[in-house]
Order: structure tokens, then sequence, then C-alpha cells
């Protein structure tokens, strides 16, 4: 959506999402607006000059006058940088999405590749999952059989500073509770870090990215709140903390089943396997983004989906 100012008339551009296109064709009333969200993608806030010669009015000048981008009709190319409403004028610090790979071995990424290694069948489980000593690699997820190891994603949430100590409690409305992830649907879906519960899919739109909401009250197995307040090593999140995200990725039935996907989008990777030597991989390339729906601060986590060649 882009407000349009044209010659002191106001224009409201709107693009519907892909689910309201689906609601409003209904024709049954399902169709109604309760949630809406603000960006402001194409803002540089850098063209703030307040050294202009010819004074404060001046300061913000270019900024006012940037072009203001029209609605996308693709979803996945707007809103990357949403607006937030906090009744506070003495924030000094807002908070942040990171992910721990700090916390142990099984946070953290491949090393070789610097990503999540995610292997889709029990083969390339069996090849990837120990080194050649027989230690469990860190970084490599079972795509086939997530119980299989401890290895997860973990993105902490908080104020990211050394000028707070982080035995001070987060401002509740800063805390985030619910947490946004988005990943190709055709790669594989969401899962809990200890029994492997398969997340509800909320939507899955026209790019084949689905969609899953996990919020602290209702999924637990995924969102809790970070108790640790020491400055200890082991956190990601220097400052107050609010809550953690943990989950695990179970790869699809055609990746575990098919080379087409792997063929189609993929290339070919050598990587180190348990017996030391260095063997093929047939490998796609994604990314899998997690968004905080209170703050809207997102990142976005590598992933490489890998099977043995």
């Amino acid at each position: 959506m882009g407000f349009l100012d044209n010659s002191g008339d106001i224009i409201l551009d709107a693009v519907l999402t892909d689910t309201g296109r689906m609601r409003l064709a209904k024709g049954d009333g399902s169709f109604k607006i309760v949630k809406f969200a603000l960006g402001d993608d194409e803002i540089n806030y850098e063209l703030y000059n307040k050294n202009h010669s010819s004074g404060s009015a001046y300061y913000d000048l270019e900024i006012l006058q940037t072009p203001v981008l029209e609605a996308f009709a693709n979803n996945t190319a707007s809103m990357k940088s949403k607006l937030m409403s906090i009744p506070r004028n003495n924030i000094l610090f807002l908070p942040v999405l990171k992910l721990n790979e700090a916390f142990d071995t099984s946070t953290a990424k491949h090393s070789d590749t610097g990503t999540f290694l995610i292997a889709v069948n029990t083969a390339t489980e069996t090849e990837l999952e120990k080194d050649s000593s027989g230690n469990i690699l860190a970084g490599v997820l079972m795509g086939e059989s997530p119980g299989r190891s401890a290895n997860r994603i973990r993105v902490d949430q908080g104020l990211d500073t050394d000028q707070i100590s982080p035995a001070r409690a987060l401002d509740p409305l800063l805390v985030e509770t619910q947490y946004m992830i988005q990943m190709d649907n055709r790669l594989g879906n969401v899962v809990s870090k200890t029994d492997a519960f398969r997340a509800s899919v909320s939507f899955v739109d026209d790019d084949s990215v689905a969609t899953y909401y996990l919020s602290r009250g209702t999924d637990p197995e995924y969102v809790t709140s970070i108790t640790d307040t020491s400055d200890s090593a082991l956190q990601a999140i220097q400052g107050p903390r609010g809550t953690k995200l943990n989950f695990k990725i179970q790869t699809s039935l055609e990746l575990n089943t098919s080379d087409y996907l792997f063929n189609t989008i993929g290339t070919t990777e050598n990587f180190d396997s348990v017996s030391g030597a260095t063997t093929s991989h047939k490998v796609i390339t994604s990314t899998i983004r997690v968004t905080g729906v209170n703050t809207g601060y997102r990142i976005d986590i590598p992933v490489k989906f890998a099977k043995k060649a």
C-alpha cells in the first residue's frame, strides 16, 4: 500500500494480499480489515542533513522529496521495513532479533558453508551427521528425522547493547511475543526442537512461500522467555532480553524422494563426510525469514538443502 501526494490530494494506492483477495472474492462478508502495517522501505534516513547551510527547514527536505513507491503486487518485494508504534518517548534502544550461535554447538551454523545444512534423507543424514572422529557436526539439521540430533535454529530477541545490564527486565512494550516464519513450502516445513511437532501453516502464497505464526502463549514448544539475565557469553543479546525462538526444519517429501527440484534449481557441492573423504551432494540454497510480529524486526537465515549424490 502506498500514499501518493498528487497536487494536494492524497491518493490511497492499495494492493490486497493473496489471502485478502481470496476472502474478497468469496463475497460472504469474511473480508474485513482488522489489522494493517506501515512501512518506509523507500526512505533513506541518512539523507537527513543537520548541517544544511540554509537552516533547519532544509534538514529533512531531501527526505520529504523522495518519490514514494507505488504498491507492489508481489508481496515478497514489499514491507521489508515495518514501522512500530511506541507510546513512550524516552526509548534509547529498539529491540532486535539475532541468531544465537554461541549457546552451544547445537545452535551454530555449519562451519564450512556458513549456513544451516539440512540433510534431506537418511543416507545424507548418516553421511553428514558426524565428523571422522565421531563428533556430531554443528549446523547440520536432520531433515528426514529431526529428532535424530539436537541441532536447531535459535533466534534471540532483546536490546543488543552493553549500556544496559541484562539483569534489567525488558519493557513489556518491547518484548516480542509472536514470530512469523516464512520459507519455501516446496522444500520443507517448520517443526519443534524437541518432539519434532509440526507447526501449522497459516497460508501458502502464489510464490509457494509458506507463512507460520508462532506465539509465546499458544506455542511454548517454539517460543519461550529468555530467563538468563547474566552477562553470559552464551547469549546473543548483550542487554535486557525478551524471548527466544527455537525450531528445526523437516524436508518435504519431494526433496526426500525426487531429484527434480535439485536438478531444476539446485547445484552440486562437495562436503566432508564421516569417513573423512569429500563427497558430492546436490544442493538447493535458500533462506528462511523470521519476523517479529510486534516489533517488525526481521532476519534472513541462510540454509542449504543437501542430498547425497
